[in-house]
């Protein structure tokens, strides 16, 4: 199963029609906020099913602000990450997802693309799409096989 992982689009239509063409392979998008409406575009041309949440920049109550997903026994928490404080310290979303008994924690907001590891949880970040701050403008790819194994990988977003 391959989860591609969108954060931050901004509404900036020029890089998700570029993301479009990264994501065609994935089964499944999970888009982790701010300019969540962006979903409508990925939608159109995206087979698999769509989880999103809302981020700081998000005013709709059609999404919530966090939510769990489970693919081939792997339990995934994923929300944009404002309310963790994320863009200072990675370690109050680390605790919840271990509260949650989470494999792996996804989060966006700080535009910086991130993966690190923690006591078997993994944390990733796939940074922005649209407003990098590092200039790499990225999207998170998760492959999770029928046995539960996960492996992480990033791809850049390029014009």
């Amino acid at each position: 199963m391959l989860i591609a992982v969108i954060s931050d689009t901004h509404r900036i239509t020029k890089y998700i029609n570029l993301a479009k063409k990264l994501i065609k392979d994935a089964d499944i998008l999970i888009h982790l906020g701010d300019n969540v409406d962006d979903v409508e575009i990925l939608e159109r041309d995206f087979k698999g099913p769509i989880y999103a949440v809302a981020g700081n920049c998000d005013y709709s109550t059609k999404y919530p602000k966090e939510d769990i997903l489970e693919v081939n026994g792997k339990k995934i928490f994923y929300t944009h990450g404002d309310m963790y404080g994320v863009k200072s310290s990675i370690n109050n979303i680390y605790y919840r997802g271990r509260e949650l008994e989470a494999d792996i924690v996804l989060f966006g907001h700080t535009h910086e693309p991130l993966r690190e590891e923690a006591s078997g949880i993994i944390l990733m970040n796939p940074g922005s799409i649209s407003l990098p701050r590092l200039n790499k403008r990225g999207i998170g790819f998760i492959s999770i096989n029928d046995n539960g194994d996960v492996s992480t990988s990033f791809k850049e977003v390029r014009e």
